[in-house]
């Protein structure tokens, strides 16, 4: 496929950039979003040898993408072929090296240079290659079609933001949707703007994150926090963005006025943010504990700072109402089917064209339900834990919703079973 000009030109001035990777991994390292350790992955510079026999690249950029290509991991190990998955996040590498079956290893995908692109493929030599959802990283596309595998999109995701900003380069995205053998888009809008801006052989599958498995917990930490907290009214504020936490506590505040025993825990999108967040919450005179530092939540404790990774599990079983982040601040919402396959009622912002068709479907079963301004989200709690039948059928809703929603990721291999390398015998 020859190149329009503007691909050749971004491909050479990331290769003359190559340079300032250097000067940007270190400020990512100051900044806590990078591994020391494993730096020289995002050269392109693994760390592991190639595992023998049949290899599949899965690539994703961050915990929630990383978490929907867990299904397909899964099925893919059990051909006996191993699956390497990369991302781009801390958070993510930890996530995964809690939840990888044996025969998937994970590595950080290498920034978008052709030199660690060509490094990066040169030693894995993946027999197949499945990106999720939006990641459309220029080189990275280009460097591995050329190494040879057969590429596809899978839970293809084009926001309309996204298409139209793109459809001001058509050719530039033309040239790189068109290297993709089969694109997967999760719903019928995602599929006609990839169809249009040029993603051949497009199917579609639906979200796979309706079949994504739920969440972990820990059995004996879930039986000890429910111990501790038993009788309360409790809530999470989850995913959530610098803003949110202050929303939080402020509808906090709405609901001891009517159930003074109640617990507000925060989890926050990026853990790191915790301490920040115990501040900020300390100087409202609310009296809160922080889970990275080991503490639990006692009778006097107001608000529970949750800042661990992988164990949103355990507080959404742990809660009874699951406000969902982003949807407020930032925009476009984060991931709301993994409390929903938890049966959590859930609340959340006008902000979620991220996850537009699943809020749709929750909103519409009576699993979710929109909170038009922040000062409504303490009345709304209110409602809810005064009217528990109201509540329980939420939950129920919400769980409903996401089985009757599953599927995609069967769908999904069936289509790309022509490109994945064929089960040992």
């Amino acid at each position: 496929m020859k190149a329009p000009l503007s691909l050749i030109g971004y491909r050479l001035l990331t290769a003359l950039g190559t340079p300032l990777a250097g000067p940007f991994l270190s400020m990512r390292l100051k900044r806590g979003k990078e591994d020391p350790i494993r730096i020289g992955e995002r050269r392109g510079q693994p760390e592991r040898a190639r595992p023998t026999g049949r290899l599949v690249w899965l690539h994703g950029a961050s915990v929630g993408e990383a978490v929907s290509l867990l299904p397909f991991v899964e099925r893919i190990t059990r051909t006996g072929a191993s699956a390497l998955v990369t991302t781009g996040t801390v958070t993510s590498a930890a996530l995964l090296a809690q939840r990888l079956p044996p025969g998937a290893l994970h590595q950080y995908a290498p920034l978008d240079s052709p030199f660690f692109l060509r490094r990066f493929l040169a030693h894995w030599r993946p027999d197949a290659a499945l990106f999720a959802e939006s990641e459309l990283w220029p080189n990275m596309i280009v460097e591995a079609k050329r190494a040879g595998p057969p590429l596809a999109i899978i839970n293809g995701r084009m926001s309309e933001r996204s298409f139209n900003r793109w459809r001001k380069a058509p050719r530039f995205i033309g040239a790189l949707l068109g290297r993709f053998d089969i694109c997967l888009a999760r719903s019928e809008d995602d599929g006609e703007r990839l169809l249009t801006l040029g993603a051949p052989n497009v199917l579609v599958a639906g979200d796979i994150k309706f079949d994504a498995p739920a969440l972990p917990a820990d059995r004996c930490e879930l039986a000890e926090l429910s111990g501790l907290t038993s009788g309360r009214q409790i809530w999470i504020a989850a995913s959530t963005h610098a803003g949110e936490e202050r929303m939080a506590a402020e509808a906090h505040k709405r609901l001891i006025e009517v159930f003074p025993d109640a617990l507000t825990l925060i989890a926050p999108r990026h853990p790191e943010r915790g301490e920040e967040i115990l501040r900020e919450l300390e100087a409202q005179g609310l009296a809160c504990a922080l889970r990275s530092r080991g503490a639990r939540p006692g009778q006097g404790t107001a608000v529970y700072i949750c800042d661990t990774i992988g164990e949103l599990g355990l507080f959404y079983r742990l809660a009874g109402v699951v406000f969902v982040g982003k949807s407020f601040v930032g925009g476009g919402g984060q991931n709301p089917i993994e409390p929903a396959r938890l049966a959590s009622a859930i609340l959340h912002g006008p902000m979620v064209g991220n996850f537009r068709d699943a809020y749709a479907a929750l909103d519409e079963a009576g699993g979710a339900l929109e909170i038009g301004r922040p000062e409504d989200l303490g009345e709304t709690l209110v409602a809810l834990f005064a009217n528990t039948a109201r509540l329980r059928a939420m939950a129920r809703a919400a769980g409903d919703t996401v089985e009757r929603r599953a599927g995609a990721v069967e769908r999904s291999m069936r289509a790309l079973a022509p490109l994945l390398p064929a089960p040992a015998p």
